[in-house]
């Protein structure tokens, strides 16, 4: 794979840098929103045929990863276009690929993503939110509960994980739903958050919601329909999964590079005994390592993003979640360190850096815990018997 971005990629890095240069920390997250997806940037991801850009996530990853660098990334690109954009185009029937891929192309339309449940947590062989057919409509009836889903209040649809009964073996195999947001018995209440995001957090509740036979990515059977959900629902799991891991590193990345900035303009500037504090290597040197620790996790995060762009969704895997760990821990140092370097300043609202504590951390925890990958890498890389 290139270790070396391409001049589209520069090119694309410098036109989305520029665009969050114009909005910045504090901006109007809808505004951007609309602006990005007018200049093509929501959708880079996405096929051509239905107007995307024709890309990958390689070139998403660039447009969250400067976003973010400028103060004002946009968490719904993580999972709109990301997560439930791909798995449509990859899996969807093409009246699904019809009515949503254009929309998720140029931001008119957003879809949210629930997978996580209150007893589930981490294991998604717990879900319990179970689709049955529905005998007298020919579709599917929707029971179970979801959390933490961001966006669902601005989102046209959710994406819902459930299971459903394999007819010939009777065991639950996954599959997944387009829920409108108005569908009834389909209910969300915010979940009171100290973290402070544009996205607002939510648990649904899925009330034998009736959903059409259209509904199921991918519209039946393999066997009848040629790209299935119902048999293929697990594959769609993961097609989803690798993207949303990767953007998330793109996510933190950005913010450490933000923090990490806004750090090193200070230090160069702060004058102390008529020296810069940046001058001091006990200031310089963990910034200095701050900077090194970004750009590895970058380089593992560009890795991951040629893999599944390549169609290496197994080589993906594994280095989705290498990029997530290692983002996630440097943009938490990072954050940390440009605190630090400010001092009583990190903690005010002038400098906007002390709401990024808390932001963070979500790296750490969302959507998988660093423990989580620390069991992945040591049982499916080095071959360690499970504990669990």
């Amino acid at each position: 794979m290139p270790t070396i971005e391409t001049d589209e990629h520069k090119a694309l890095r410098s036109a989305v840098a520029a665009l969050g240069a114009r909005h910045g920390q504090g901006s109007d997250p809808e505004q951007l929103w609309s602006e990005a997806g007018k200049l093509g940037y929501l959708g880079v991801n996405l096929p051509e045929a239905y107007g995307g850009g024709g890309s990958g996530i390689s070139e998403l990853s660039i447009v969250l990863e400067e976003l973010g660098a400028a103060g004002c990334p946009l968490l719904m690109l993580v999972v709109s276009p990301a997560i439930c954009g791909t798995v449509i185009a990859r899996f969807g029937t093409d009246a699904q690929k019809r009515a949503w891929l254009p929309g998720l192309s140029d931001g008119t339309r957003r879809m949210a993503f629930g997978i996580t449940e209150p007893d589930a947590g981490s294991n998604s062989h717990r879900i319990t939110t179970a689709a049955r057919p529905d005998r007298d409509t020919g579709g599917w009836i929707l029971t179970g509960r979801k959390v933490f889903v961001s966006g669902v209040d601005i989102a046209d649809a959710t994406l819902i994980v459930g299971r459903t009964e394999d007819a010939r073996t009777g065991r639950l195999k996954p599959c997944l739903f387009i829920v409108p947001r108005d569908a009834p018995g389909f209910t969300r209440h915010r979940i009171d958050m100290e973290l402070h995001a544009a996205e607002k957090q939510f648990e649904l509740v899925l009330d034998d919601v009736r959903l059409p036979a259209d509904a199921l990515v991918g519209g039946g059977p393999s066997h009848a329909f040629g790209s299935g959900g119902e048999d293929t629902g697990l594959l769609q799991l993961f097609a989803g999964l690798n993207p949303e891991r990767i953007m998330t590193a793109a996510f933190a990345i950005g913010m450490g590079r933000y923090a990490l900035a806004k750090a090193v303009e200070y230090a160069r500037d702060r004058t102390v005994w008529n020296t810069p504090i940046g001058a001091h290597q006990a200031i310089a040197h963990p910034l200095a390592q701050a900077h090194i620790d970004l750009e590895l996790a970058r380089l593992m995060m560009q890795k991951a993003a040629h893999l599944y762009d390549v169609g290496d969704d197994t080589g993906a895997g594994e280095a989705a979640n290498m990029a997530k760990y290692a983002a996630g821990e440097a943009c938490v140092k990072a954050v940390d360190q440009a605190v630090h370097t400010l001092g009583g300043n990190g903690l005010t609202r002038e400098y906007g850096l002390a709401q990024l504590i808390t932001a963070a951390r979500v790296a750490r925890i969302a959507p998988v815990s660093r423990e989580m990958i620390l069991n992945y890498v040591s049982h499916q890389t080095l071959g360690l018997p499970k504990s669990y």
